[in-house]
């Protein structure tokens, strides 16, 4: 369809992981669109990072539930395998405990994890098998609920919610659930960690969210060739193909309003672009902020914004390491007392004595982001958002040298500091001031009972119309295919709302498309 057939108009504001999925649907769906990006590089918080020869991913670095990203090329008339190279990880990654005397690394086959647990934990791999064959039922109840919009209470008393609410286990937390299944507390964690990608505490993260650690057993994980930068270059790729602009240096300053409905945004400079509808992909509680005249929002003004609960932040070093690095593509090193370290950076919000870790070491698979026999190094360290009270301007030198204290207990990353060639050091505060990030919370609005589904903003903006809402900090919520799922269902409703009486097919159920090699 050309330029001038197109009959409906869209502005995307952020070209994150939500922005490109719905500029890729609305595109492919027909709807002129621009995206405007006030970065460099398309991704927001998981965009590209380059340090002289080192390319490294900003923030996500691994790809789950495939099976919904082909999905999503395929509705926009694509494959993804013709954009971008899948490698599926295994091990899915390696998990030191005990200073690392101790360490399990679960494969993508359950059957060799279950060996791997029984030869460090003996006894404990019937709980595995118990966990994943509940987990799996309770996956087919909750995975509906993750593909339709949550606009009011209303849709909590449609079927498939009744359904599903005897397994959603909302008033145990994810810890309390696998407590059911392991006795030893490092195997517990080993399937709890996960919500921390949600940038939560197991103690205090709804039980629900048992399914992450599920769907990386079931599904596996994968890397992108390139890095998760790579996808990013691909959804542009799509979209472009379909008529999308992009606009990437660009921010936008306000969202144009007229008697409560969104008529466009305006750019530096005070051009106006008009839209029919206005798509926001940047961080929520950033654009609540900053993309509405004072007084437009009442719902979410600064006050009501600032009382509500954010996720933990992370500190980051991004290395380029002469050599090689003996250590699995992920890795997590778990502090000593592990309940201790997440209630620092959760509860009494400071920074631990001893945290954890997380390291991406990809370059042994993925050539292409470092030099030969050399490393593009990331290591994340989860930290209290900036409602915390560390220093992260005023000592961020000492700070960075306390990171890289803990990074070299690690045994083998000791020695780490000679071997540095290039490194880029990113804090809470470098979050908020670089990208726009509230409170450097870098996954989003938390996930507690007060803000899932109806109680998390909806894909249809409530204050303004013609608005609607992708990313973390809508349903369903953070992580990337919850974040895909968030554009699907938004561009759903767009089309709504156009009176759209074009025959779509009905949604196959998350995991049901073909293979990922």
């Amino acid at each position: 369809m050309g330029r001038n057939e197109k009959s409906k108009t869209a502005v995307i504001v952020g070209a994150g992981p939500g922005g490109l999925a719905a500029a890729m649907l609305l595109g492919a769906k027909g709807y002129e669109v621009d995206v405007y990006e006030k970065q460099s590089v398309p991704g927001g918080r998981s965009g590209r990072l380059k340090l002289g020869e080192y390319t490294f991913d900003r923030g996500a670095t691994f790809l789950m539930m495939p099976q919904l990203l082909e999905e999503l090329f395929e509705q926009a008339g694509r494959s993804v395998h013709d954009y971008v190279e899948l490698h599926k990880l295994d091990p899915l990654y390696g998990l030191y405990f005990d200073r690392g005397r101790t360490v399990l690394m679960p494969s993508s086959d359950n059957e060799e994890t279950a060996r791997r647990i029984k030869a460090l934990f003996p006894g404990e791999e019937a709980g595995f098998y118990r966990f994943m064959t509940d987990e799996s039922v309770k996956y087919e109840h909750v995975e509906p609920l993750l593909r339709r919009p949550f606009g009011g209470f209303g849709d909590y008393m449609k079927a498939d919610a009744i359904k599903a609410l005897p397994y959603l286990k909302i008033t145990d937390t994810v810890y309390g659930q696998l407590s059911r299944y392991f006795k030893d507390e490092r195997l517990k964690y080993a399937f709890t960690f996960q919500s921390k990608y949600l940038g939560m505490s197991a103690w205090n993260c709804p039980g629900t969210f048992t399914i992450l650690s599920f769907m990386e057993h079931r599904y596996g994980l994968l890397h992108p060739k390139g890095g998760i930068s790579a996808l990013w270059d691909a959804m542009v790729k799509v979209a472009e193909e379909h008529g999308v602009r992009f606009h990437l240096g660009t921010p936008v300053e306000r969202i144009v309003t007229d008697k409560g409905r969104a008529t466009g945004v305006r750019l530096p400079g005070g051009e106006t672009r008009l839209a029919e509808h206005v798509v926001i992909g940047a961080d929520f509680a950033s654009a609540m902020n900053h993309l509405f005249e004072p007084g437009v929002l009442k719902k979410y003004t600064p006050q009501k914004l600032e009382a509500k609960k954010y996720s933990c932040s992370t500190a980051m070093l991004y290395l380029g390491i002469d050599g090689e690095i003996d250590l699995p593509h992920h890795s997590i090193h778990f502090a000593d007392d592990y309940a201790k370290n997440v209630e620092e950076i959760t509860g009494s919000q400071k920074l631990s004595e001893d945290p954890s870790i997380y390291v991406h070491n990809p370059s042994k698979l993925d050539p292409t982001l470092a030099p030969a026999g050399k490393s593009a190094l990331y290591v994340l360290m989860p930290v209290p958002n900036l409602k915390g009270d560390a220093d992260w301007s005023g000592r961020r030198a000492e700070l960075k040298e306390w990171m890289l204290d803990r990074v070299e207990m690690i045994d083998q990353l000791k020695g780490l500091r000679g071997r540095i060639e290039e490194e880029a050091f990113f804090t809470p505060q470098d979050w908020q001031d670089s990208l726009d990030v509230y409170r450097g919370a870098t996954f989003n609005l938390s996930h507690n009972l007060g803000q899932m589904m109806a109680f998390r903003p909806h894909n249809k903006f409530e204050e303004v119309d013609r608005v609607w809402l992708v990313g973390g900090g809508t349903h369903p919520g953070s992580g990337l295919p919850t974040i895909f799922e968030s554009a699907r269902i938004s561009v759903d409703l767009i089309e709504k709302a156009d009176g759209s009486r074009r025959a779509h097919a009905a949604p196959q159920p998350l995991g049901a498309a073909g293979g990922t090699e």
